[in-house]
């Protein structure tokens, strides 16, 4: 699954529309760029992609006053929501080693209704222990790494971690249902993009000519 357009997607929904460096700014808020491939190329490419694919509307937006080049806006589509809930669920429920994707799926998980997010993330620990019992059909934790050279180091890893995030999922699922945060239908939502003209503090750089493309 392709994180950056799980991300582009949740960004350009919550401006309702957005143009690109808009987009950047809100993934470079949230710390997108440090734990996905959440880079200004990649970014763009997926705005332009998308928009040919129909899950985006692309609106160009004369120059200002002051010259440049038109900018464009982009606006999610019918086919550009169903998307995006359709990467949302899987994202929840699906169990590997990427923190991106897991990452974005968290960042949006409030756009569900409450219930559905703990059904979702109650699949989701199903899933895992599914995974670990594969991996425990070749490697028993009990015994150790050793009982297979260095190389069992790599499954104790994988077992370890699957554990963590699994005793983790458990812990969000307890807060989720002891009515932590404001999930879909329940109210005003937690606003976590940045205002036209808000400085972002975590910035990689100044905005160039081209970022409003």
């Amino acid at each position: 699954m392709s994180a950056i357009r799980l991300l582009v997607l949740g960004a350009v929904r919550q401006h309702g529309r957005a143009h690109g460096y808009q987009v950047r700014n809100d993934l470079e808020y949230w710390g997108a760029h440090e734990w996905s491939n959440a880079k200004p190329g990649s970014i763009y490419h997926a705005l332009k992609q998308m928009a040919k694919q129909g899950l985006l509307l692309a609106h160009e937006i004369a120059p200002s006053t002051a010259g440049g080049p038109p900018r464009t806006e982009y606006e999610i589509t019918d086919q550009g929501t169903e998307e995006y809930f359709s990467l949302l669920r899987a994202a929840l429920t699906s169990y590997d080693q990427k923190t991106d994707v897991k990452s974005a799926a968290i960042g949006f998980i409030v756009d569900l209704p409450r219930a559905e997010a703990v059904a979702l993330l109650k699949e989701r620990t199903r899933r895992i222990e599914e995974w670990r019992a594969a991996v425990t059909e070749h490697y028993v934790p009990e015994d150790g790494p050793g009982q297979l050279g260095h190389i069992g180091e790599i499954m104790n890893l994988w077992i370890h971690t699957a554990d963590a995030e699994a005793e983790w999922t458990l812990g969000l699922i307890a807060r989720i249902e002891g009515g932590a945060y404001t999930f879909a239908g329940e109210g005003e939502p937690f606003v976590g993009v940045l205002g036209d003209g808000e400085e972002n503090p975590y910035a990689t750089g100044a905005p160039h000519p081209g970022d409003a493309r």
